[in-house]
């Protein structure tokens, strides 16, 4: 749902929106052959509707003919200086959301806002962003509150991704596992996002070094892919999105991994720019082709 904004053309907001405008932008999503959404709260904030409003969410999805096998959250970091109380709060109410539409997971990141910089140029990841604090005590709080969130999951029966993001405890594919390592809850993995990580104009971990190390804790995955153009001697590094089988990550080698591991989660398509969905689609395709078959349809 990255395609689609949270407040409309007029001023007005999604979450304000009737049910049946929700339904009339979730059946481009079904038109384009998806059965399965992620609400994600840069469009919707499920977690702030009313328990009436939340049905009126749940009609809709079922009379476009959508499930909602996850939850994603973004920019609403636990430790933001700001609003990290407030968030930690809000993550428990999704949580509580997702159990109710019967999703499996919950996703969280500790990624901030953009920042102004971030939002003047066409790609906002070619501009450096906010940055979780080297200190021990913030750390320390980013594990505490994932571990509270993950035994309210547990008590719940859904799991946490935790999404992989540059500049945060999660920005390497070392740092990840450290700090799923760190909460040490067995309802707490990986969204092993590495899309994130290839598009930095930055030198970065080879893609298949990520997947080695991040497999083994992945619980829900955003799929997206980039173009990389790398050359060291004269300090060059470029990315432009791209569907999820012409781009530098090769999700074959990547998923048949993870399904070896035994992941049974959900994909979320994502891309920037263009025709998001539609590229999307392309991507959920390409993930039935390249699918195991022994693990049946998706």
């Amino acid at each position: 749902m990255i395609q689609y904004a949270n407040i409309l053309p007029d001023g007005t907001s999604v979450q304000d929106q009737p049910a049946e405008a929700w339904a009339a932008t979730m059946s481009e999503i079904a038109d384009a052959g998806f059965t399965e959404i992620d609400p994600t709260d840069c469009w919707l904030r499920v977690a702030d509707l009313t328990q009436a409003r939340r049905d009126e969410f749940k009609q809709a999805l079922r009379e476009v003919g959508l499930t909602v096998p996850a939850i994603s959250t973004s920019r609403r970091s636990i430790i933001d200086p700001e609003r990290g109380d407030e968030y930690l709060t809000y993550c428990h109410r999704v949580i509580d959301a997702a159990a109710d539409l019967g999703a499996r997971t919950a996703c969280f990141g500790l990624f901030g806002p953009l920042t102004d910089e971030q939002k003047k140029v066409l790609w906002f990841w070619t501009v450096d962003g906010v940055r979780n604090p080297d200190d021990p005590a913030v750390y320390a709080r980013a594990v505490a509150g994932m571990r509270e969130l993950g035994r309210h999951a547990a008590e719940v029966g859904i799991d946490i991704a935790l999404e992989m993001y540059e500049d945060t405890y999660l920005g390497t594919a070392d740092s990840a596992v450290k700090f799923v390592k760190d909460i040490d809850h067995p309802a707490v993995g990986l969204n092993p996002d590495l899309g994130n990580l290839v598009r930095l104009h930055r030198p970065v971990e080879h893609w298949a070094s990520m997947v080695e190390k991040t497999m083994p804790y992945v619980r829900y995955w955003h799929v997206k892919n980039y173009l990389r153009i790398v050359d060291e001697s004269k300090g060059i590094y470029l990315s432009a999105p791209a569907p999820l089988e012409t781009g530098v990550i090769s999700y074959r080698a990547a998923v048949t991994k993870a399904i070896a591991l035994g992941f049974r989660g959900a994909f979320g398509c994502e891309h920037y720019g263009g025709d998001g969905l539609s590229v999307s689609a392309a991507n959920r395709a390409y993930l039935k082709r390249i699918l195991p078959k022994h693990v049946g349809p998706v």
